[in-house]
């Protein structure tokens, strides 16, 4: 906690892998202090919330269900920029971001499928239903593993971040669909009640423990996402460097 922030000029600046592992070293430790506090707040706050009239005790996995959902989307949305970045503008970084964040997309979907499951089960009477909510959440947790095997399964790093970055931007047109499902077809799963055009239908009592846990979780994701990134940039490093010795050992054998 002690190292301190290094000068930034320009955010362009940390496009060089070297200033952006600087960086991410100098902000880690305090974000992920910050982390901590606020997710600590927002348990406490919502164990403290009452209880729903219908759902009773059950309604207290919302606080973690729902920033799961959001997150597993909001992951995918910045993996689809990293993707505009690789294929449009080259950024050095783009490809070493969406294929860092990849994983944790995949783990934050997963976490929203199986509580999901869990909060479905007395309210619903059953662990899954093939429903189209469900269902497009499913197919983007299938989407994250994929693409996961696809970021390991070439060894040219510009073919696989290329083949990475269309098959994401192909990919995006399930983010609305999960959006936007509870809408368009008849499903089980409840309509959105926060984010609305006519404002959030829940109780400010349940709807701040809940917005302090999504904060929560979105700065969980931001930390990780770094350390991935920097740990990345190091594996990348490490594997130039093994192939320069593979070369030069050849050449001295030839």
């Amino acid at each position: 906690m002690s190292q301190t922030i290094p000068a930034i000029g320009r955010w362009s600046d940390l496009a060089n892998p070297t200033r952006f592992v600087g960086f991410a070293n100098a902000v880690v430790p305090w974000l992920a202090a910050i982390t901590a506090a606020v997710l600590a707040l927002g348990i406490w706050m919502a164990f403290a919330a009452p209880e729903d009239y219908q759902q009773g005790i059950t309604v207290r996995i919302m606080y973690i269900h729902v920033p799961f959902a959001w997150l597993a989307m909001m992951c995918y949305s910045i993996m689809s920029m990293s993707a505009i970045g690789t294929l449009v503008w080259r950024h050095p970084l783009a490809d070493v971001a969406l294929k860092a964040a990849a994983p944790i997309g995949a783990m934050f979907t997963v976490l929203c499928l199986i509580t999901g499951s869990i909060w479905g089960k007395p309210m619903w009477g059953t662990w899954w239903v093939w429903d189209a909510r469900l269902t497009s959440v499913f197919i983007l947790f299938l989407m994250y593993l994929g693409l996961i095997a696809l970021t390991r399964a070439l060894d040219d790093p510009g073919r696989s971040a290329r083949a990475a970055a269309i098959v994401t931007l192909v990919g995006f047109i399930n983010i609305p669909i999960i959006k936007f499902s509870v809408d368009w077809w008849n499903t089980l799963h409840q309509p959105a009640s926060v984010i609305r055009l006519d404002g959030p239908t829940i109780h400010p009592t349940m709807l701040w423990p809940l917005l302090i846990c999504a904060l929560g979780f979105s700065l969980l994701f931001f930390t990780l996402h770094l350390m991935a990134i920097r740990t990345e940039i190091w594996r990348r490093r490490v594997t130039a460097m093994r192939r320069i010795s593979a070369r030069r050992a050849d050449a001295g054998v030839a």
